[in-house]
C-alpha cells in the first residue's frame, strides 16, 4: 500500500495545483522511445523521467499557467515506426517531444519534426549525425559517440598497454561510428587492434566470432553498440574458455539487463557514460524521490527529466510555446539551463557544450566508476 501511495504522490500534487490551470488549454508534449523491444529497459527509464518532470511542473502550478499533458509513444527503436510516431505527435498540436533514444529512430523522426518546426530534445541519441544536419529544432542533453569512443580508446591504451585488443561492432550507425572512432583513437595512442569483426544486431550466436577472438589471443574486446549483443558475445566467450577477456563498450551497457544476460561473466566489464547525475547536487534530490518509489533512476531517467526542464525554461523565456519563439529561446547565445544534470548550454549544432564521459565498471550486479 505504501508503494502505491508513493507512486500516487505526483498525481495528487498535480491535482492540488492552482485552479487557474483548469481554465486554460493544456500544453501538450510527448515522449517517444522504445517502450517495447530489445531497448524497452531504456524506454522505461525515459518514461519515468518524463512523467516525474511533468508531474513536478504541474505540482508547481503548471507551465505559463497551463497544465502540461504528456503523451507516450513507442517507436521500438525502429526508424520506420519512429516516422509514424512523429507524424502522430505532430498531428496532435504538440509543443515538444522528448526523444527518441536509438539514433536511427531520432534521425528518421527529426525530419518530420523539422518540417513542423517542433522542438525535439533527445535524452540518449549519441550518433554525431543527429545534430550534424543543420536542423534548428534538434537538440540532445547527452554527449556524442565520437566523444565516448575516444574516451574508451584512451582508457584502454592507458590501462591495458601491450595487451591484444579486438573490435566488434554491429552494422547500425552508432555501432559503426563508435568502432571507427575507437579504432582511430587507439592507433593514435600507439596500439593496433588484432582484428575487427562485424555482427548483425539481433543475432544470438556469436561463436564463430568468439573462435576468431580466441585464436588471436584477444584479452580486451571493444564492442559497439547495444548491450544484448555485447552480453551474449561475452557469455559465449566465457563458455569457450576465455576467462581473461575484458569487455569494454559504450553507454548502452548502463542497463541491468546486461547483467541479467551475463550473470557473473559480466564481472569487470567496462563502459562509457557521462558523470552519474544521481550524485550531483542538482540530481540527488530527484533521484531520492525515484528511489523512495522503488525505482533506481539509472541510465537515461534523469536525462529525460532534464529534457523536460530545458523545454520548460525555454518556454518561460519565450513567454509561450509557439514554435519560432521557442526555438529562438533555445538558440539564444549564451543561454544556460538549470537541470538535474547540472547547468547546461548548447552549441550551434544543438549539442551540450559540457558533456564529459567517464568509464564505469560492472561489479556484482551493479556498476560504479572504474578505477
Amino acid at each position: 500500500m505504501r508503494r502505491q501511495f508513493l507512486r500516487l504522490l505526483p498525481v495528487l500534487a498535480a491535482m492540488a495545483a492552482t485552479p487557474a490551470m483548469a481554465q486554460q488549454p493544456p500544453i501538450r508534449i510527448a515522449m517517444a522511445g522504445p517502450l517495447t523491444g530489445d531497448q524497452a529497459t531504456i524506454g522505461e527509464q525515459m518514461r519515468r523521467g518524463a512523467e516525474m518532470a511533468v508531474a513536478d511542473l504541474n505540482a508547481r502550478g503548471g507551465l505559463l499557467g497551463r497544465r502540461v499533458e504528456l503523451a507516450l509513444e513507442d517507436d521500438a527503436c525502429d526508424p520506420r515506426q519512429a516516422v509514424s510516431v512523429a507524424s502522430r505527435i505532430v498531428s496532435r498540436n504538440t509543443a515538444f517531444v522528448v526523444g527518441h533514444y536509438c539514433s536511427a529512430a531520432s534521425i528518421a523522426a527529426s525530419d518530420v519534426y523539422a518540417e513542423a518546426g517542433l522542438l525535439q530534445i533527445s535524452p540518449g541519441s549519441t550518433n554525431p549525425r543527429f545534430t550534424e544536419r543543420g536542423l534548428r529544432n534538434v537538440f540532445r542533453v547527452c554527449g556524442r559517440d565520437d566523444q565516448q569512443a575516444a574516451v574508451a580508446a584512451e582508457y584502454v591504451a592507458r590501462n591495458f598497454p601491450g595487451q591484444v585488443v579486438a573490435i566488434t561492432n554491429d552494422l547500425t550507425a552508432p555501432g559503426v561510428t563508435l568502432a571507427d572512432v575507437f579504432q582511430a583513437t587507439l592507433r593514435r595512442n600507439g596500439m593496433q587492434e588484432a582484428l575487427r569483426a562485424q555482427i548483425t544486431k539481433g543475432e544470438s550466436d556469436f561463436n564463430s566470432v568468439v573462435t576468431r577472438l580466441k585464436a588471436a589471443n584477444v584479452t580486451v574486446l571493444y564492442h559497439s553498440a547495444y548491450h544484448r549483443e555485447a552480453a551474449t558475445i561475452l557469455r559465449q566467450a566465457r563458455e569457450q574458455g576465455m576467462t581473461n577477456l575484458r569487455l569494454i563498450s559504450n553507454d548502452d551497457l548502463n542497463v541491468r539487463d546486461f547483467w541479467g544476460i551475463t550473470g557473473p561473466a559480466g564481472q569487470g566489464s567496462l563502459f562509457t557514460f557521462e558523470a552519474d547525475p544521481r550524485r550531483t547536487p542538482e540530481g540527488a534530490e530527484v533521484a531520492r524521490r525515484f528511489q523512495a518509489a522503488n525505482f533506481d533512476p539509472t541510465g537515461y531517467t534523469l536525462y529525460s527529466y532534464a529534457a523536460v526542464q530545458v523545454f520548460a525554461q525555454a518556454a518561460e523565456a519565450a513567454a509561450g510555446v509557439q514554435s519560432a519563439r521557442l526555438l529562438a529561446a533555445m538558440r539564444a547565445e549564451g543561454r544556460e539551463f538549470r537541470t538535474v544534470l547540472g547547468a547546461m548550454r548548447f552549441d550551434a549544432k544543438g549539442d551540450p557544450v559540457n558533456a564529459a564521459y567517464r568509464v564505469y565498471e560492472w561489479r556484482d550486479g551493479s556498476y560504479d566508476y572504474a578505477p
